[in-house]
């Protein structure tokens, strides 16, 4: 699958790494492709490149968008057309915002895209390594049901993590509670960072 990635920091960094040794295409949109921690990210896999948002877009099955929340609304109006119709991916947190996901940035950018919510409720060390204390880490996400779901579940399983599906994106709130359990345990109550969550039936 042909995968970009908007966001070259540690969660865009550490999906692309994950997907590209899972045999994905994957390139990282960028304004300036020659840049240091690029540089390292393509060296890393055959299977990684970076090229500019006119050149990385067009041909992507799926988008991450894993920018800072700030830069969110510039990038997604800027590159509204080459969104539209595609998979995203929101994996964005602004938490000084009353809803600290993107889906409405990204929806009234690009009306047609298919959206999804995941990547926003975990460290990237839990991505680096979803094995936490001999076991597996789960994730909670949202979209809309049919083949696009199944494909974003396939690249959560392609990290390591267990994908658990919320429902649509009605219920967006409950994985972003997620997101600010994880930020209030690590982040005010000085759990590590390497912090998962297990979904347990009997």
């Amino acid at each position: 699958m042909k995968i970009t990635i908007l966001g070259s920091g540690n969660i865009g960094g550490t999906l692309g790494r994950k997907w590209a040794a899972a045999g994905h295409a994957v390139t990282f949109a960028t304004r300036d492709p020659s840049s240091p921690r690029l540089a390292a990210l393509t060296a890393a896999s055959k299977n990684i490149r970076a090229g500019s948002y006119e050149a990385a877009l067009p041909a992507a099955a799926v988008v991450l968008v894993a920018v800072p929340s700030k830069a969110l609304a510039e990038v997604a109006a800027a590159h509204a057309a080459q969104l539209d119709g595609k998979i995203l991916i929101d994996a964005t947190n602004d938490f000084a915002a009353p809803l600290i996901n993107g889906l409405e940035t990204l929806r009234r950018a690009a009306p047609r895209a298919r959206l999804f919510r995941a990547f926003n409720s975990l460290g990237w060390e839990v991505f680096a390594d979803p094995m936490v204390g001999g076991v597996q880490a789960d994730m909670l996400y949202s979209g809309p049901d049919g083949e696009d779901r199944k494909a974003v579940a396939g690249l959560i399983e392609a990290v390591g993590v267990r994908p658990i599906w919320v429902g649509d994106n009605d219920l967006v709130r409950i994985v972003d509670d997620q997101g600010w359990l994880w930020v209030s345990l690590v982040m005010r109550r000085g759990w590590p960072r390497r912090l998962a969550f297990k979904a347990l039936t009997d």
